[in-house]
């Protein structure tokens, strides 16, 4: 249990480094790179969109469990979603990924921020998502057997799958 809390505190201060540093936009991603646009506004002020991240960041290395939605059971990727906004943010999402993928605002890639959700196809059209934290990272639940964890956006991996980004 000691190896667990130690973990989480030091995914804790590396999502306080990373979240230093989210006023600067990631760099270029899968989509074309416009530095001068910010990409829209969402409905979800900025502070509580990084809290959310911050959140997730604090979630890392809970165990997947396909329909879970809670630390002590475990999450899913929408599940993952769905605690976190609703408890950093109070915000209320729907639960699969394919309605994630209609909700806020699309963004180009180039203008990511902290707290806005990523969109993947990896066994059909969004099919998976997570919130991404920043310097091009995001956090996710990944699959079966897994724990939720931080991975690069850019990765050979996750590049491929990439299919948006919504602001909330």
């Amino acid at each position: 249990m000691a190896g667990l809390a130690t973990r989480r505190a030091l995914v804790g201060l590396l999502g306080v480094s990373i979240l230093s540093a989210c006023s600067t936009l990631p760099s270029p991603g899968p989509g074309p790179s416009d530095p001068a646009d910010p990409g829209p506004t969402g409905r979800l002020p900025e502070d509580l969109a990084r809290e959310a991240a911050f959140m997730a960041l604090g979630l890392v290395d809970t165990p997947y469990r396909y329909g879970g939605n809670t630390p002590a059971g475990g999450f899913d990727c929408s599940g993952l979603i769905v605690y976190v906004f609703r408890s950093a943010a109070g915000v209320a999402l729907p639960r699969t990924v394919a309605q994630l993928a209609r909700v806020g605002q699309p963004v180009r890639a180039a203008s990511m921020r902290t707290g806005d959700l990523v969109l993947f196809d990896t066994t059909g059209r969004f099919s998976h998502a997570g919130i991404y934290v920043g310097d091009g990272r995001f956090v996710h639940a990944p699959s079966r057997g897994g724990v939720v964890r931080l991975d690069g956006v850019h990765t050979r991996y996750w590049r491929p799958r990439f299919s948006g980004v919504r602001r909330i």
